[in-house]
């Protein structure tokens, strides 16, 4: 049975204009203010799930007046590109790394340093208190807004292909792969370790030929990586805590009245704190999926890791880069650090 065009016209109700008209994009197109809202996570990450249930419930409270679309897995470009964006108000919000935003903003990577926060309930003392409002009042001198609830990206720990890490000694010569960032390259120095600063894309093929013996990262990448196909060992080391920030085009951010803006704020900080306990859980699940992979645990003692740290100068060489008064405030969650 053949259907003419102008049947299926009258059957649906499709008028002939409409059919010859291109589709309309659904981005901001009834909404008195829209947003681009990036980040480099994907899409089934808690960060995302969370974001897109806070947007859903901003349009809603709103009554559409603010329309907030999410960007995720780097879309809009590298988080260096995006942050370019953001300043120049391209794009409006965005989700990322303190330790990435230290490029423009130093005292963003404060959260970072090595063996400073021994768990979880201090690292949220201290970002929900004064090491965070220090943070952030620094990042607003780089005239971007930011939210004061920050996400949760995880603490990093060590794996290796040769041998567990159990002390400090451990990590003499030892080959391991880092960021390209001077942070981590600074702190396995320290150790006496052989740090190669080589991008993420390149890191499972590094581990494989044998550039670098280990690597750090939090489980999650461990896993989304396969890192346990080139690995043996995974050290609970937690030597680095990490978080992304949320952040606001200054410009787009005052653009909004102060009832929207309390509304953004609400859904945002709350799907923010619903994401730790959700990074939490995936990270007990995740070591599981990685011990039945193969992977061997142990957790060492930190102390003296912060140790060696003191005594090689990593944080007196820190403290000179982040200031007294930055310093002051971190030790006042972490205790004496150098």
């Amino acid at each position: 049975m053949t259907i003419s065009r102008r049947t299926l016209i009258k059957a649906t109700g499709i008028t002939a204009a409409s059919v010859a008209a291109p589709l309309k994009l659904a981005y901001g197109q009834n909404a008195e203010f829209t947003f681009k809202y990036a980040n480099n996570q994907p899409p089934q990450h808690p960060m995302n799930v969370r974001a897109k249930e806070a947007v859903e419930a901003i349009k809603k409270e709103t009554n559409g007046r603010m329309d907030i679309q999410l960007f995720p897995s780097n879309q809009l470009g590298s988080d260096t590109d995006t942050l370019s964006q953001l300043r120049s108000g391209g794009v409006e919000m965005f989700n990322l790394s303190g330790l990435i935003l230290s490029t423009l903003v130093t005292p963003a990577a404060l959260n970072g340093l090595g063996f400073a926060f021994p768990n979880y309930d201090t690292v949220w003392k201290a970002m929900d208190g004064d090491v965070g409002a220090y943070i952030r009042a620094q990042i607003a001198k780089a005239n971007l807004h930011t939210l004061d609830r920050i996400w949760d990206n995880g603490f990093r720990q060590t794996t290796s292909s040769t041998k567990p890490i159990n002390s400090p000694a451990d990590l003499e010569g030892f080959k391991i792969r880092v960021p390209v960032s001077p942070m981590w390259t600074s702190m396995f120095k320290a150790f006496g370790s052989s740090p190669i600063s080589i991008n993420a894309s390149e890191m499972y093929t590094a581990l494989q030929t044998k550039v670098a013996d280990g690597q750090e990262n939090p489980f999650a990448v461990i896993s989304n990586f396969k890192l346990y196909e080139v690995q043996k060992y995974c050290s609970l080391t937690n030597h680095m805590w990490d978080g992304f920030w949320t952040l606001i085009n200054r410009r787009a951010w005052d653009r909004l009245p102060p009832d929207v803006r309390d509304i953004v704020t609400k859904h945002i900080n709350a799907a923010a704190v619903k994401e730790r306990v959700d990074v939490a859980a995936n990270e007990a699940t995740l070591q599981k999926d990685l011990t039945a992979k193969g992977i061997v645990f142990n957790s060492p003692n930190t102390a003296p890791f912060r140790d060696k740290l003191r005594s090689a100068g990593f944080y007196a060489e820190w403290k000179g880069k982040f200031g007294d008064e930055a310093w002051a405030v971190m030790e006042k969650y972490t205790g004496k650090l150098g």
